[in-house]
């Protein structure tokens, strides 16, 4: 999940998976009870807002199928560009089912907000379908329920690019969203993951878990951890405040914390939010931080010519008896303990040559 630039000029917004969906379901309801073509239909985001979206539609007498393709904006969403559908039919129950079509993934794992052998289909996409079926079947005073199959063309593929088979949902997307609006490069889907990532490690009885800053450090700490599952091992990117707050939050024991050197220089001065445009290293901080080492300003003053904080080894051995690693790691303890003081906190510092100390 690597964090991508953001470009210059306004940004476009998006829709979510979720909103798609619904116009789908909608869209393919209409169909199925009007025996017609629906190419664009309108639907009521959570917040208010009435959107049209553009779909492809088609139908018999006892089903019908419609398909959008969801546009997130400017957003680098992996998602961007697919195919979403539902094809709908009624039912004798008298209620709005889901059911799992291609491309969307199955749950497999306690702690989510869905449960187990349940569709990948969050709680509001959920609602907002419920909703636009049962306002139709009121409209047209139709008593029967509603079966809405949701799928995703290429879906099983699509996961592959995200942390779904992480928390637990295989062999599909989730159907996601909250507003229905995609923000561009906003940090909510990616702190969400990180927050379910927690709750799912918890719920399968974790109590110690790995957090690092992506899949390069991850692949170096599951290494070090082969006892911990695949779950306990949560990657906090940019967002460590966040990550830290729900550790906070929780039940769990022990947290061990890999950190890049880059990142580590601006943990170590109190940044929790190590992205570039969010925060820089403080050369004098660090250079102080050497400094109550007791290392001499020849030793010292090269720091401040550095261009980047991982070339910091270029300067001090990187080995775990290093005074001024030492230091750096004991600077970023501080930082975390005292935002999670009643949980065992451990720091490895990783360098460019995917050394731990």
């Amino acid at each position: 999940m690597s964090l991508q630039p953001i470009p210059a000029g306004p940004l476009r917004t998006g829709y979510t998976t979720g909103a798609c969906a619904t116009a789908c379901a909608k869209a393919a309801l209409l169909a199925l009870i009007q025996q017609k073509d629906i190419s664009e239909t309108e639907i009521t985001l959570p917040l208010g807002e009435k959107v049209t979206f553009q779909v492809n539609s088609s139908f018999t007498t006892k089903n019908a199928t419609c398909t959008t393709i969801k546009d997130a904006g400017d957003d680098p969403d992996v998602t961007h560009g697919a195919t979403i559908g539902c094809t709908v039919s009624f039912n004798t129950s008298g209620d709005v089912r889901f059911i799992r079509g291609k491309g969307v993934g199955i749950v497999t794992l306690p702690g989510l907000a869905i449960g187990v052998g349940e569709p990948a289909i969050n709680p509001v996409p959920r609602k907002m379908i419920t909703d636009a079926v049962h306002f139709i079947t009121h409209q047209y005073k139709i008593d029967k329920g509603v079966d809405v199959e949701v799928f995703v063309v290429n879906g099983e593929e699509i996961a592959k690019k995200t942390l779904n088979s992480r928390i637990g949902i295989i062999d599909g997307i989730s159907i996601l969203g909250t507003t229905g609006i995609v923000k561009p490069f906003s940090a909510s889907a990616y702190i969400a993951s990180i927050t379910q990532g927690i709750d799912v490690a918890i719920a399968n009885g974790c109590r110690e878990i790995v957090i690092n800053s992506g899949g390069r450090s991850e692949n170096i700490l599951r290494k070090r951890f082969p006892h911990l599952p695949e779950f306990a091992f949560i990657q906090y990117g940019n967002w460590i405040g966040e990550t830290l707050d729900k550790i906070k939050a929780s039940s769990l024991e022990k947290v061990t914390m890999g950190i890049m050197l880059g990142k580590a220089a601006k943990l170590a001065q109190g940044e929790l939010d190590t992205h570039s445009g969010k925060s820089s290293w403080d050369k004098q901080f660090i250079y102080n931080l050497a400094k109550a080492c007791g290392y001499s300003d020849e030793q010292c003053l090269p720091i401040l010519d550095l261009n980047m904080a991982r070339r910091l080894t270029e300067i001090f051995p990187f080995t775990a008896e290093e005074p001024f690693f030492k230091q750096l790691a004991a600077a970023c303890y501080a930082v975390c303990q005292a935002i999670i003081p009643d949980v065992t906190l451990q720091i490895l510092l990783i360098d460019a040559n995917d050394t731990i100390i």
